[in-house]
């Protein structure tokens, strides 16, 4: 089926980045190109008119609306206790009040499952609004791969760590939001995201899609295996922490 097809696609990109409007945008560019044309006509079925049959224009809509659909805004992301290094759908997927299944992984579940059933009935079709289904569940796809949108309680995600991102001071989440990508951006693809998306594109096609089958398994039973990716960023990271307050 289409939705399970272009749900992979979006996890394989998005292990490249995310997060603001410009990562967001490649996520979904991305994964377009990698659709059937089944699934790809499905998807310009369901797209907006304010996204001109591209999903990639509407992948940030869900930023553009929690501030006003304030209901969606622990859609975002998933907490954990401080220094509790696993995941517990249980445990961890609610909001600041407690309510359950009010987190990220809870939302990518609940918006699979409306275009599934979308496709299966017409029922569904009538009950949920499948528009805006494709187009949170595009984003939060995304935003589960942020790492600081699956971090700690205590530090909020970061958005309490102070530090500055070369002569700016920010906070960490906003670094991995935005500021990696801005940086890499300017640094690397003169500012072009469509050369960035092309870059990205190689890898995947040349290097990246031979690894997928490393990703689970780790030496000596790590919990990750971040020491790879860690030493084949680039430029340098000048990122630290602010302790002037």
């Amino acid at each position: 089926m289409w939705i399970w097809r272009a749900l992979i696609l979006l996890q394989l990109v998005n292990g490249v980045l995310g997060w603001g409007k410009e990562g967001h945008f490649a996520i979904c560019k991305i994964a377009e190109g990698y659709l059937t044309e089944d699934a790809l006509a499905a998807v310009k079925e369901l797209l907006p008119d304010s996204a001109e049959g591209d999903l990639a224009n509407v992948c940030s809509w869900a930023d553009e609306v929690r501030f006003h659909m304030r209901w969606s805004s622990p859609l975002h992301y998933v907490d954990t206790p401080d220094f509790m290094c696993n995941y517990k759908y249980c445990r961890d997927c609610h909001d600041s009040v407690g309510r359950k299944n009010r987190c990220v992984t809870g939302a990518i579940y609940n918006y699979t499952m409306q275009l599934k059933s979308g496709y299966q009935d017409s029922i569904s079709v009538e009950k949920y609004n499948l528009t805006e289904a494709l187009m949170f569940l595009s984003h939060f796809i995304g935003d589960v791969h942020q790492p600081l949108h699956v971090g700690f309680i205590g530090d909020e995600g970061g958005n309490t760590i102070t530090v500055r991102w070369y002569r700016r001071k920010t906070n960490l989440h906003h670094v991995w939001d935005t500021m990696i990508i801005d940086s890499a951006l300017k640094t690397y693809y003169d500012s072009d995201i469509a050369v960035m998306i092309q870059s990205i594109q190689r890898n995947i096609t040349d290097g990246w899609s031979n690894d997928v089958s490393s990703w689970e398994n780790c030496a000596n039973n790590q919990t990750v295996c971040p020491n790879g990716y860690a030493h084949s960023i680039q430029f340098p990271l000048h990122c630290c922490v602010d302790s002037s307050g």
